[in-house]
């Protein structure tokens, strides 16, 4: 009788090990998938997009379909600069686009474009241009922005190393679009 009882346990203990080894193996293997293809976090290096990101600050980085899906104008993304870096910058131009910068206006074909998020900047500059004026030729050598490429610039214009410098980013050197900031805690928001 002891021994029946003794091979159940045994069975019971194994089966156990088994459906929990199981489990592991699904939520690494999902993981895995969730990361490499879905989402992953980064975190900030430097100010070139302060005050929308600070230094330090922990962000998701939505990946999924981004490579297939056209970037929209002002989203915040995440692309890989050379081999060592990836930037977070604000997309302002779209493939086709002739763009550039006059008293502190974005032109965009010609029409003035708001860009409500520098406001913070602009009170700090107290009348002063914050993004000195430019065209895309200047800049690039371009007048409009090619296919399959974006240009892109920091929020923090005074301190950021973007288009302006780097030129174009290709869309498959896109990784994918910011969704939110997770860290500090107190700092939570979505973008």
């Amino acid at each position: 009788m002891k021994s029946d009882t003794s091979a159940k346990a045994s069975r019971s203990v194994k089966r156990t090990v088994w459906n929990v080894a199981r489990i592991i193996a699904v939520v690494v293997v999902l993981s895995f998938v969730a990361r490499e293809f879905l989402f992953t976090n980064y975190i900030v290096y430097g100010k070139s997009m302060m005050p929308t990101i600070h230094d330090g600050e922990r962000i998701i980085v939505n990946k999924f379909n981004y490579e297939i899906n056209q970037p929209n104008r002002f989203d915040l993304i995440i692309f890989h600069a050379n081999e060592e870096s990836d930037y977070i910058k604000r997309v302002v131009g779209l493939p086709g686009d002739e763009l550039y910068y006059e008293d502190d206006i974005l032109y965009v074909n010609d029409e003035p474009i708001s860009e409500d998020y520098l406001d913070y900047h602009r009170e700090q500059y107290d009348g002063e241009p914050f993004t000195e004026d430019f065209t895309l030729e200047e800049v690039t050598s371009e007048t409009v922005v090619p296919d399959g490429h974006v240009f892109v610039l920091g929020d923090n214009r005074q301190n950021s190393v973007d288009s302006r410098d780097i030129g174009f980013v290709p869309l498959e050197e896109i990784v994918g679009r910011v969704n939110m900031a997770f860290w500090p805690p107190k700092s939570v928001r979505f973008f």
